[in-house]
């Protein structure tokens, strides 16, 4: 199989596990505090995925200087990208079809950072491309949940909910593809360059957009605390279990 068909096939799993989470909230029962724990676990998932699998990859390569650059890079980018949202919603707000937009957006551009995490990584290894793929599927499913919610929440009709839901899909797979094909013949240097600009994303987006919102759907508990350990417990288990299949292979 060409590695362009890998890519594209590992970069569809986030898409699926956010579509598989928005069904899960749009045909079973949900709640506020089943909100809150997901979306706790889903952020322990993404700082594993930083602290076990991205960083280390980059430590082991960049300077110091580097590393602080990338991860401040790609922190600053998910500020004016909030900006940007924000900007949108100032200008026409209040309906609930832009807020409904507003929603889109950002998952849209948070499935994108899934892709563009998937691309760098499949660029370096796919024992690390599958590593990513399998931790951001965990984390998606609760962020597909809330999205649904979301949806649901703000009256949007049922089929244009799991249509915008099956859509998020293209952008997982879009930015996959277009980083893998941009950084293949890259020097290692700017792969974990690549590397590091999506882990400070990605850590920043953890913290003040999936607990920001935990908190706000429900007031956290010693079990929101638990969901969030459990996350990062869970992705560094899959983490090592595939490291051990692919070591033994």
């Amino acid at each position: 199989m060409s590695g362009l068909w890998q890519v594209l096939l590992l970069s569809l799993l986030p898409g699926l596990g956010n579509f598989i989470g928005g069904l899960a909230a749009e045909f079973g029962p949900n709640s506020p505090r089943a909100l809150n724990r997901a979306l706790h676990a889903a952020s322990g998932i993404v700082i594993a995925i930083v602290a076990v699998e991205l960083m280390p990859e980059a430590v082991a390569v960049l300077d110091g200087w580097w590393i602080a650059a990338g991860f401040a890079a790609g922190a600053m980018a998910y500020i004016l990208i909030d900006r940007f949202v924000e900007s949108l919603q100032e200008k026409d707000e209040g309906t609930t079809s832009s807020r409904m937009w507003m929603i889109y957006v950002a998952v849209a551009v948070d499935l994108a950072s899934d892709g563009l995490m998937l691309g760098s990584g499949a660029a370096l290894s796919w024992g690390l491309a599958l590593t990513l793929a399998l931790g951001q599927v965990l984390a998606d499913l609760p962020e597909g949940y809330a999205v649904i919610a979301n949806f649901r929440a703000k009256g949007v009709p049922r089929a244009r909910r799991i249509w915008l839901s099956a859509s998020f899909i293209l952008f997982s797979v879009g930015a996959a593809l277009l980083s893998y094909l941009l950084l293949r013949d890259a020097p290692e240097t700017v792969k974990m360059l690549a590397l590091t600009f999506v882990a400070g994303l990605l850590t920043v987006a953890a913290v003040e957009e999936m607990l920001g919102e935990a908190h706000e759907a429900e007031e956290d508990s010693k079990v929101s605390v638990i969901a969030f350990a459990g996350g990062f417990v869970l992705f560094t288990l899959v983490s090592a279990g595939i490291e051990a299949v692919i070591g033994a292979g």
